[in-house]
C-alpha cells in the first residue's frame, strides 16, 4: 500500500501522525508543502474525496490574519487560491492511501484505516 502524508514538518499534528505511523512500522512518503510545493492540481486531487471546507484550516493564525472581505467571500475557488498562496491554511495532516484520503490526525481513525489492510 502506498501511503503519503502531506503537511508542514514543524506542525505538531504532523509530528504526531509521523510518530504513529513509525510506531506501527508503516512506511510512508512525506510531502512537505514548503519544500515539495503545492499546486492547484494537488488540491483538486484532494477535493475529489474531501470538501474544500474540510480542507481549509480556519483555526490557524494565517486564516485569522485574512481580511473580513476575504473571510466573508470565501468559496471553493478562493479557498483553493488561498491554500496555494498559504499552505499553512491546509488542514494537517492529509493522509493519502491507495483508496482513501483523511484530513486531520486521530489515532483511532488511523488504526481503523490500517487495521483493514
Amino acid at each position: 500500500m502506498k501511503v503519503t502524508l502531506y503537511g508542514i514538518k514543524n506542525c505538531d499534528s504532523i509530528k504526531k501522525a509521523k510518530k504513529w505511523l513509525e510506531n506501527q512500522n508503516i512506511a510512508y512518503n512525506f510531502h512537505d508543502y514548503r519544500v515539495d510545493g503545492i499546486d492547484k492540481s494537488l488540491i483538486e486531487q484532494f477535493l475529489v474525496s474531501q470538501d474544500w471546507q474540510v480542507l481549509l484550516n480556519k483555526r490557524g493564525t494565517t486564516w485569522r490574519q485574512q481580511s473580513e472581505a476575504v473571510k466573508s467571500g470565501i468559496n471553493q475557488q478562493t479557498a483553493i487560491d488561498l491554500m496555494i498562496a498559504h499552505p499553512a491554511m491546509i488542514k494537517r495532516p492529509v493522509l493519502e492511501t491507495d483508496n482513501q484520503l483523511l484530513v486531520g490526525f486521530k489515532a483511532d481513525q488511523y488504526q481503523e484505516i490500517f487495521a483493514a489492510k
